[in-house]
């Protein structure tokens, strides 16, 4: 898995970690953010939620244009630098007036735009170390792993943003509640029209955070000092791009010449870059297209993560974890149940009695860490929101040793399925996840009732975890296969702005996730999970109706 690929690989994929660790942190609490400071209402919420991250996939499109131009190195360290001033703005505690609201607003401008000159142009030079004939054939392989990187960094994230909400809150003696926010606001701007209930509900849980003061100061203090936590969480990226930009132009020189364009002038390069009829130019950018009109409807399922399952999170799913579930909320456990999936894989893998017995080593240590955990573990902890947004990159992390196995194997036959194919899987898959939601749903209260001051009933978080685990399923079929698609397929003189067209198929599919959040209101549950279900489906039918077309020049 790991054997045979050239060092640039590690050194572009730790700089990404750096950079997604940070804006997952960010991500992982923004929508809560959103409707904890300015009150925003579910619909408003999404409207904000789907621009940003169609603006952060949007981006790169023209951050490719500009790449094929000037330079992918030097995109790289301009998207960062921007990136750095957006973060910053972001994590500055203001009032909730209009003055706020702009600079919030600013700073998404600059992320969104900081991230497309880095993102794709990052994946592009990547894609560059595998020209090279002797690692043509690790291309798949190498984007898996970069891909998994990736999701090292996205599984501290929420860990990050639940550990710093925690301790701000606790400064002022406070405790995290997610019915708090929306009643105190509610309370604020109209507290004669609230229900006996819901202020009752209000009432009991002021008690229950030991504020003696009246109920307007409570509301105001909590919503403030909550929404003060989560600037601090945001703060935490602009810590990981330091880091990030650190190791990028340390080990440079292992990357280095993967930096380059269409228009380079080193003759080396420019016999490496391949020429094609015009033909051949337009069977290519068609094929890339059909798959990005079908990632659409992935990615406005697979980031519902930050929207309405983390709404359901918050709103339906049981606040305390007890028994085994304990474990699966200690990020710790996760990097060791890592740990030890990695340190086996080693043991069969090894070609050395040493590196064998060091892999066992490891496995053992890890298997007793786990152990000494399960057996100090507490009878319940606490769960906020945004933790269920770890268990995604976690599966990723965890299973894509399983994965690359799996197809290395099917390779060795020529039994492989061909990228086209992976990603019309990956899509039936999905919608399979979204299943799962539909059957855990049954019979909840609409949210419209949930503000009406119905109790809510609340689910496992078994639901939201196998979700997930599904959805990672389908994610390692279609994302990291999917832009290994368009490395190898994309037109030399257009690489740039192809990898730019996947990310705007994403950022079309992250905009129309916000269709969904308009859907969360008076409508059942179940009902919003199976829209997203039928879209998932169409779009494999129509995956697999152009395959014959797709694997012609894949």
């Amino acid at each position: 898995m790991f054997e045979g690929q050239p060092k640039g690989l590690y050194a572009l994929a730790l700089a990404n970690t750096g950079e997604r660790f940070g804006y997952y942190t960010m991500l992982a609490i923004f929508t809560l953010f959103l409707q904890a400071k300015f009150g925003y209402t579910e619909t408003e919420t999404s409207t904000i939620f789907g621009g940003f991250l169609a603006g952060v996939y949007f981006m790169p499109l023209i951050g490719g244009i500009l790449a094929d131009k000037f330079g992918y190195g030097k995109m790289v360290t301009l998207g960062v630098l921007i990136m750095f001033i957006g973060y910053v703005l972001l994590s500055i505690p203001t009032a909730a007036d209009g003055g706020g609201k702009t600079m919030m607003f600013g700073a998404l401008v600059l992320i969104a735009c900081g991230t497309g000159l880095f993102k794709g142009n990052l994946q592009v030079m990547v894609g560059n170390l595998y020209d090279a004939p002797e690692y043509q054939g690790k291309r798949d392989t190498a984007f898996s792993l970069f891909y998994m990187a990736i999701n090292i960094g996205a599984l501290f994230a929420p860990t990050a943003a639940t550990k710093v909400t925690n301790y701000v809150l606790g400064m002022s003696n406070l405790t995290y509640n997610g019915q708090i926010p929306a009643l105190a606001h509610q309370y604020l701007d109209n507290a004669s029209g609230m229900s006996s209930s819901a202020l009752a509900n209000l009432e009991s849980l002021k008690a229950a955070q030991g504020f003696t003061g009246d109920t307007a100061t409570f509301c105001t203090t909590y919503i403030d000092k909550l929404a003060e936590a989560y600037n601090y969480g945001f703060a935490v990226a602009c810590i990981s791009l330091i880091v990030s930009i650190l190791i990028y132009y340390g080990f440079r020189s292992t990357f280095k010449h993967a930096d380059y364009n269409s228009k380079a002038t080193n003759t080396t390069q420019q016999a490496s870059v391949e020429e094609l009829s015009p033909v051949e130019t337009k069977q290519r950018i068609t094929a890339l297209c059909l798959v990005f009109a079908v990632v659409i409807f992935f990615w406005m399922a697979f980031h519902q993560n930050g929207l309405t399952l983390t709404f359901f999170a918050r709103d339906y799913t049981e606040a305390t974890a007890t028994g085994l579930n304990v474990m699966s909320f200690d990020v710790l456990n996760l990097v060791l149940m890592v740990i030890l999936v990695y340190a086996l894989f080693a043991v069969f893998q090894s070609n050395s009695f040493k590196g064998k017995l060091v892999s066992g080593i490891v496995s053992a240590l890890a298997f007793l860490g786990l152990l000494g955990q399960y057996l100090a573990k507490p009878d319940s902890v606490a769960v906020l929101p945004q933790i269920f947004q770890q268990f995604n990159p976690f599966f990723v992390v965890a299973l894509t040793p399983f994965s690359l196995a799996i197809f290395s194997a099917l390779a060795k036959k020529g039994k492989e399925p061909s990228a086209p194919r992976k990603i019309g899987l990956g899509m039936i898959i999905a919608a399979l996840g979204f299943v799962i939601m539909a059957v855990g749903s049954q019979g909840l209260p609409t949210p419209d009732a949930l503000k009406e001051g119905a109790v809510p009933t609340l689910v496992s978080p078994n639901w939201l975890i196998s979700t997930y685990l599904v959805l990672t399923f389908a994610e390692l079929l279609l994302s990291p296969m999917g832009i290994s698609f368009v490395s190898k397929v994309a037109p030399p003189k257009y690489k740039g702005m192809m990898m730019g067209g996947w990310f705007v198929a994403t950022a079309i599919g992250n905009y129309m996730v916000s269709f969904i959040g308009y859907l969360w209101g008076g409508i059942d549950l179940w009902i919003v999970w199976s829209v997203l279900i039928v879209l998932c489906l169409l779009s494999a039918l129509f995956m697999f109706s152009m395959m014959k077309r797709l694997e012609k020049v894949a």
